[in-house]
């Protein structure tokens, strides 16, 4: 463990001497003020005591005030402005990387699925995860659904209450909100959504990169219809250092327990029971959504017969609608 590391985790049960954590470390004193300098530069602004360094009582968004107390096995990397933590994330990925999340503030050119912009100022919360997870790529959508599930667990635990339309988008049931409509075909307005992107060879994945957009303490005037935010759904801001923490964790739960994702995502569905509509790119499904299977895969109950859609573009309908 490096000495920034080492320090943010020393902190974490108090204050914390100088000489003390050197002497454990095998390090200069140097080091160790040295480390502590980065951390205040980074902005996570230790204090000066009469017994030792403190961390602070409210640690700044930033790596490490994210990394301080995480129980997840990622590095943190911090950006106050990228034009996408995903295309970062494939960078590090191309140079080796692993187990990183790349974290910006805002985002300049952040994209959905199906190239589709991503509106991503600054407020939100906008968290790419880099992993090279031993699994074949046809395992990988998993991953997608175990990061909603995350997603979805994080904005309950603040107080929201989410659920996921499949595949991988994070709703809050419609609600009267001046002019903003019932979500265009969601069932619900959009906190957050999804982008995962992958390489690999025919039996593994190389590296996989989840993408993730909260739209957290932002105005929903400056959203898309039919989205909305932590903030308006709280009627106040969200802690958004410990509400990534949180989602981190929840994910790498998840990611190291496959079994464990649709099971969890089932609970938390928005899209089960409902008539739907999915466009493929093999033409239009229209039924109703009665399962989701491995690896992730919405079962249709059409005229025809259950049909399984692995990608796609879901509506849900009103059953009038359905035709």
């Amino acid at each position: 463990m490096d000495t920034r590391r080492a320090l943010l985790s020393a902190l974490e049960s108090g204050p914390v001497s100088g000489p003390a954590l050197a002497d454990e470390l095998g390090v200069s004193r140097a080091a160790v003020w040295k480390a502590v300098e980065g951390l205040r530069e980074e902005g996570f602004a230790v204090e000066s005591a009469a017994d030792g360094y403190v961390a602070p009582a409210d640690p700044a968004y930033c790596a490490a005030g994210i990394e301080f107390g995480l129980d997840a096995p990622y590095v943190v990397e911090y950006h106050e402005r990228l034009p996408s933590t995903n295309d970062r994330a494939r960078t590090l990925a191309a140079d080796g990387g692993t187990d990183v999340a790349v974290v910006a503030d805002e985002q300049t050119g952040g994209r959905g699925r199906l190239d589709r912009e991503w509106v991503a100022p600054s407020g939100g919360v906008w968290v790419s995860v880099l992993t090279r997870p031993a699994v074949a790529p046809a395992r990988a959508p998993l991953f997608t659904l175990a990061a909603a599930v995350a997603v979805a667990d994080a904005c309950r635990e603040a107080g929201v209450d989410a659920t996921i339309k499949w595949p991988n988008d994070v709703l809050v049931a419609g609600s009267d909100r001046g002019n903003r409509n019932d979500g265009d075909g969601r069932g619900g307005h959009k906190l957050a959504g999804i982008l995962t992107e992958m390489e690999g060879e025919a039996d593994r994945v190389s590296w996989l990169v989840v993408g993730v957009g909260v739209n957290a303490n932002l105005d929903p005037e400056t959203l898309p219809a039919g989205a909305t935010s932590l903030r308006a759904e709280r009627g106040e801001d969200v802690d958004r250092r410990r509400f990534l923490a949180r989602l981190l964790e929840r994910y790498a739960e998840l990611a190291a327990d496959p079994d464990a994702v649709l099971p969890a995502w089932r609970e938390r569905a928005n899209t089960l029971g409902r008539r739907v509509r999915v466009e493929t790119p093999g033409g239009i499904v229209t039924g109703r959504a009665v399962d989701v299977e491995p690896p992730g895969a919405l079962v249709v109950e059409t005229d025809e017969g259950r049909t399984r859609v692995h990608a796609g573009d879901c509506e849900h309908l009103r059953d009038a609608d359905a035709r």
